[in-house]
C-alpha cells in the first residue's frame, strides 16, 4: 500500500502582498487562523514567515514567538519556521529566529541569485546556524534550489552538523535556481542518500504539476500562498486551505492519504515538547 503523504502549507512567504491577493495572511492572528484552516484541510506542517505591522518580512523574534504561540493555540499543526525571511533582511538577523524554538526550521545552504535580488547564505553562517539548530534540537528543513545546493547539504551532513533522517525540500521554478521540470526533479532525487525524506516545492504555475509528480514518485509535497496565489488559471486562491484541499485531492487520487501529526513527527524524527507545541518561551 502506498505510504501516507506529508502535506505542508506555506502560508505567507516573503514576497507577495495583499495587493497581489487580498486573502494573503500577514498578521500573527491571520497567520494562526490560516494555519488552523490549512491543518483542517489536511496539512500536517505549516511553513511560517512573519511580517511586521506594515506587512514587510521581518526577523523580529518577538513577532515570531507570538505568531508561533498563536498557531499552537489554534491547532496542533507542526510549525516549520522560515529563516529565509526576505532578501533584504541580513543573515545575522534571520538566524536568530530559531531562538523562538520551533520544532522545525529552514536551513538554506547556499547563496544564490533569487529573481532580481540576492539570497545571501554565507558558508560560515550556514554552519553556525546548523550547529545551533542541532544544539536546540530543531529539525532542519534543507532547502535545495539547485543541484550544487544538494552537494553542500551532504557535506554538512558529513561534517556531523545534520542528524538523520535528512529532510530535503526541492525548490523548483525560482529564477536563479533550477527550472521546474520533471527532469531536474528526477536528477536531484537520484542523488539523495538512503533514508532521506523529501518534498517538492514548485513556484507559480508549476506548483500543481510538479507537486503531483513528486507525490506520484513517493515524495511529500507543499503548497500554499507562498508558492502560488492562484487556485487555477485566472482564479485567485481564496485561502491557503483551498490550495491544501486541491493537493490533498491529488494525493488521494494517487492512493496516498495525508499523514497525520503523530505519523509526521515520527517520520521526521522530530523532538517533542518544543515551544511551537508547548507555548513556552
Amino acid at each position: 500500500m502506498p505510504s501516507a503523504a506529508v502535506i505542508t502549507a506555506a502560508l505567507t512567504g516573503p514576497i507577495a502582498t495583499k495587493v497581489d491577493n487580498p486573502h494573503l495572511p500577514t498578521t500573527p492572528d491571520e497567520i494562526a487562523t490560516a494555519a488552523a484552516d490549512a491543518h483542517a484541510a489536511g496539512a500536517a506542517v505549516v511553513h511560517v514567515h512573519v511580517r511586521d505591522e506594515e506587512g514587510r518580512p521581518t526577523a523580529d523574534l518577538e513577532i515570531a514567538r507570538r505568531t508561533v504561540g498563536l498557531i499552537a493555540e489554534a491547532c496542533p499543526a507542526l510549525v516549520q519556521l522560515s529563516t529565509g525571511v526576505g532578501l533584504t533582511v541580513p543573515f545575522e538577523a534571520r538566524e536568530r529566529l530559531i531562538e523562538a524554538r520551533p520544532r522545525m526550521a529552514t536551513l538554506n545552504v547556499c547563496s544564490m541569485t533569487f529573481g532580481t535580488g540576492e539570497f545571501r547564505n554565507p558558508p560560515d553562517g550556514v554552519r553556525r546556524l546548523a550547529d545551533r539548530m542541532r544544539e536546540l534540537d530543531i529539525k532542519p528543513e534543507l532547502e535545495v534550489y539547485d543541484t550544487g545546493h544538494l552537494e553542500v547539504a551532504l557535506t554538512l551532513h558529513a561534517e556531523g552538523l545534520l542528524a538523520e533522517p535528512l529532510q530535503f525540500s526541492f525548490v523548483l521554478g525560482v529564477r536563479g535556481g533550477a527550472a521546474a521540470t520533471a527532469e531536474n526533479l528526477l536528477a536531484m532525487i537520484a542523488r539523495l542518500p538512503e533514508g532521506a525524506i523529501w518534498q517538492v516545492i514548485a513556484i507559480g504555475r508549476a506548483n500543481l504539476e510538479l507537486t503531483a509528480i513528486g507525490l506520484a514518485l513517493g515524495g511529500n509535497a507543499r503548497t500554499g500562498m507562498e508558492d502560488t496565489l492562484l487556485l487555477r488559471r485566472g482564479v485567485p486562491a481564496g485561502s491557503n486551505a483551498q490550495l491544501v484541499e486541491r493537493l490533498v485531492s491529488v494525493a488521494r487520487a494517487l492512493e496516498r492519504e495525508p499523514a497525520g501529526i503523530e505519523e509526521t513527527g515520527q517520520r521526521l524524527s522530530l523532538p517533542g515538547g518544543a515551544f511551537a507545541q508547548a507555548g513556552n518561551p
